[in-house]
């Protein structure tokens, strides 16, 4: 296990490679990049972004490394930027999947079509059923909302035999399929 490095370390090595030599950057990256890791990961980013927020924290210090005054506060100032940064990604992070996750959650928003065809199609049934006479429309209101209607009870109701409750609602759906398709018929060849 390797020991974690000391700002003295850091600051030795910063201090080597303004004097002019460039393997002490190669130290200085092996001494701090676990460190600047362990940071980034912390904000709970993925392992790319962590390694990009610790790639961007390198340049910043290559790019801005003449406004450390003094080398031992290279530690603090590579640590310090390595946060902003993974902040920063995990706030964008955060803002995309937050948007994707509200468009997987919202349920597909019909077209105006769409929604104005089902309305038109709810109340051609509607009106189909309207011409059922009062036992066909009674029996098919209570089948259409009971999950499992109790066929004794609606026997009671309906003031027929439970025998002949299903036959009875086969024959008022076929006319009700009829009264719809009479109904599509007639639009269908209506001038527009």
């Amino acid at each position: 296990m390797t020991a974690l490095p000391t700002s003295g370390d850091a600051a030795f090595s910063f201090a080597r490679w303004r004097a002019g030599d460039s393997r002490a950057m190669d130290d200085l990256v092996r001494e701090m990049t676990p460190v600047l890791w362990h940071i980034a990961r912390s904000y709970s980013v993925s392992a790319s972004v962590a390694e990009d927020v610790v790639q961007a924290t390198w340049l910043a210090l290559v790019r801005k490394h003449d406004t450390i005054d003094d080398p031992a506060a290279v530690a603090g100032w590579l640590t310090t930027t390595v946060r902003r940064e993974a902040w920063r990604a995990a706030q964008r992070a955060r803002r995309s999947v937050s948007d994707d996750d509200l468009e997987r959650r919202m349920p597909p928003a019909a077209s105006v079509e769409d929604e104005v065809v089902g309305r038109e199609e709810e109340q051609s049934l509607w009106r189909a059923v309207h011409e059922l006479d009062e036992r066909c429309r009674r029996l098919l209101r209570v089948v259409a909302f009971a999950v499992r209607p109790d066929y004794e009870n609606l026997a009671v109701q309906l003031d027929m035999p439970v025998g002949s409750i299903g036959p009875t609602r086969s024959r008022c759906l076929t006319k009700l399929k009829k009264l719809l398709q009479d109904s599509r018929i007639g639009r269908d060849s209506s001038p527009m």
